[in-house]
């Protein structure tokens, strides 16, 4: 079995905005795309145009309409991935050592060239964050591009999580969650970043910043101002008119 670090020098991580995540899917696309083509870890699809496409995905959203005890339901777009445990069991049951946290900054991995495949791993995730890529038959997930965040030869505002870097609604932040002045930790504060299911004790480095409450906006008196009189008292042909019925 694998052991953890007693203590990783820095916590890189996700923060990950659900009241701005609007599910478009582009960190999922992205993500796809930098680790099928950029990295040297592809991505396997399975019959991707078929009827019954599969494929490795280490990014995935899922939507759910949530109805609060006041107000009307709203959409909730949840993104879900690797979270980099603290206490990572994924690591702990590996019985290669193919799954490891690193100590520099306690980014969790696999080294593909050891892994058997076994899927210890992904049955002690409570997450569901690993998957077996078919053609490779090994487990894989996310690795928050470790790949792109140390590369001196990519400009540096690409330095981040292929995820990151695309969101067009800047719905994912990254950054040293072990640090309580770096922005994200700024963030988590501000806003009560949460844990995913802290219940299970695996101490998620990710965090979720809640929904706002959505202000129940009142209904819009379309036809009332049309129907109002424009005068007390009418004037002119109407006026007349008016006067003139009257007599009758």
């Amino acid at each position: 079995m694998t052991d953890l670090p007693a203590a990783t020098q820095r916590k890189m991580g996700l923060v990950i905005d659900l009241d701005t995540c609007v599910g478009c899917h582009a960190c999922v696309v992205a993500c796809k795309g930098w680790n099928t083509e950029g990295y040297g870890a592809p991505l396997s699809d399975q019959n991707p145009y078929g009827a019954n496409a599969s494929g490795t995905f280490l990014n995935r959203v899922h939507s759910y309409e949530v109805t609060p005890e006041t107000g009307s339901a709203q959409l909730v777009h949840f993104p879900k991935s690797c979270l980099h445990c603290e206490d990572a069991p994924c690591v702990t049951v590996c019985p290669t050592g193919a799954s490891y946290k690193r100590t520099e900054d306690g980014i969790v991995l696999v080294d593909e060239s050891s892994c058997i495949g076994c899927g210890l791993c992904a049955w002690a995730c409570p997450y569901g964050a690993r998957e077996m890529d078919k053609a490779a038959g090994v487990m894989k997930k996310c690795t928050l591009c470790v790949d792109r965040i140390y590369n001196e030869h990519i400009p540096q505002e690409d330095r981040v999580p292929a995820c990151v870097r695309t969101c067009p609604a800047g719905a994912r932040h990254f950054g040293d969650l072990g640090d309580p002045d770096s922005d994200v930790s700024q963030l988590v504060a501000e806003r009560g970043g949460m844990d995913l299911m802290p219940e299970m004790g695996t101490k998620p480095v990710n965090k979720y910043l809640p929904p706002r409450p959505r202000d129940e906006e009142p209904v819009m008196d379309v036809l009332g101002p049309l129907l109002e009189p424009v005068a007390d008292t009418p004037d002119g042909l109407l006026g007349w008119l008016d006067r003139q019925l009257s007599k009758l």
